[in-house]
């Protein structure tokens, strides 16, 4: 009896252990699909053989409401918040275009604080306002979040990383930021790290496709590997459950290599590579980086409420999920709705409102406009009793939610 119950509190040990949820996301800055695909990249193939690799997308619609830059900043907050710059308002790297982020989107570190407040959290990053500006830590309107250990800001170190032409004080900045997160992590094992590494941007700015920039992707990818290893350490010695994603912010313009903020399918390519199991129908086929936080969402099992959820433009990549692919249409009174449905059985509930006082803060009225067989992979929607230049769509199936806008000029 005695050696049974003494089994019995081991099995409770290691259960407990192996349910330690862990997550760390990698943001590699401006390297297009093509480049990863052709460069040799060991580290970023071992984390794909356990999990996957898949081509994504960035730049939300193009030429619909939720297009969006493919420059930086922007993409860190698609990434962080699930949204695309129609909601989350950064515009640039500019003071200007990211001064007034709207933190009622809220970002993966504040769901998870907001729902388990001993939760650790951490960032690694050479640009300060990932921490000060984006996610806003310590601003009582983005949930006074505070990082329990941030390693950032080294930009504005000249002492110890004076500037030179080339920038290679950039890379001198993205090995210590990577050696401190492998670090940390493998000693103190945050539940939900960010590292950012720039200088491979750099080298595409200022070189474009060729020998430097394909150098400086190669280095980041001995840099990736340094982080893969301190993760395995910890899933061997502590038996904790990790996840690791890595992406990319944009890709890069086809003429040249050097520019990106555009539309052209070269800056609008990202790539995402994780260790993630059950990775869905949606991560093989029509991923993009706003997918990013509802998966670390999914695995950690934080719950989003479903206010937030219902503005969510995500879907996460793991799991069973029962549609992608939404699309709405305006046409004399008549909205049509349209997804591709994963699976034939059950329904899909159209929910509609004319407001978006969530934006600022509030509530939107919901109307339950229909309910339809989720294999039928359509709806019509009569609005003529409800009047509007300005709809918000969200259809809810079985597995996930999706969202769309109708909004003037804009009904793609």
């Amino acid at each position: 009896m005695k050696k049974s119950g003494i089994a019995f509190f081991i099995l409770l040990i290691n259960t407990s252990l192996f349910s330690q949820k862990k997550a760390v996301f990698v943001i590699v800055d401006g390297i297009p699909a093509d480049i990863i695909e052709k460069l040799k990249t060991p580290a970023l193939k071992a984390i794909a053989k356990t999990g996957g690799y898949t081509r994504a997308y960035v730049g939300g619609e193009k030429g619909g409401y939720s297009e969006t830059p493919t420059i930086s900043a922007v993409g860190y907050n698609s990434i962080l918040t699930g949204t695309w710059v129609n909601k989350h308002n950064v515009w640039g790297n500019w003071d200007k275009d990211i001064a007034a982020p709207n933190y009622n989107y809220w970002n993966i570190f504040r769901l998870l604080k907001a729902h388990n407040a001993s939760k650790k959290i951490a960032i690694f990053s050479s640009w300060l306002d990932n921490r000060t500006k984006l996610i806003g830590e310590g601003l009582r309107q983005a949930g006074n979040i505070k990082f329990d250990y941030h390693y950032d800001g080294l930009e504005l170190d000249t002492i110890s990383f004076p500037h030179d032409p080339d920038t290679k004080f950039m890379h001198l900045i993205d090995e210590a930021v990577v050696n401190n997160a492998a670090a940390y992590i493998k000693t103190h094992a945050p539940d939900l790290s960010w590292v950012y590494l720039e200088y491979t941007d750099d080298m595409g700015h200022q070189y474009g496709d060729g020998e430097q920039f394909y150098k400086a992707v190669e280095m980041m990818d001995d840099q990736v590997s340094r982080l893969w290893k301190a993760i395995q350490y910890r899933q061997k010695q502590f038996g904790e459950d990790w996840l690791i994603i890595i992406t990319t912010d944009h890709g890069r313009d086809a003429e040249t290599g050097k520019e990106h903020g555009g539309q052209s399918d070269r800056e609008r390519g990202s790539w995402i590579v994780t260790n993630a199991k059950k990775l869905n129908a949606h991560f093989k086929k029509g991923a993009s980086v706003v997918d990013i936080m509802p998966t670390i969402a999914s695995f950690m099992n934080i719950p989003i409420p479903r206010e937030r959820l219902m503005e969510v433009d995500g879907i996460s990549l793991t799991g069973n999920i029962s549609a992608i692919e939404p699309k709405a249409n305006y046409q004399k009174g008549n909205i049509h709705i349209q997804w591709k449905a994963l699976q034939k059985n059950g329904n899909a509930k159209i929910w509609l409102a004319t407001t978006n006082n969530f934006k600022a803060g509030g509530k939107d009225k919901y109307r339950l406009a229909g309910e339809f067989s989720l294999a039928s992979e359509k709806a019509d929607i009569d609005v003529r009793d409800i009047p509007s230049t300005f709809y918000k769509i969200v259809i809810e199936t079985p597995g996930n939610l999706m969202n769309r806008w109708i909004v003037p000029d804009k009904t793609k």
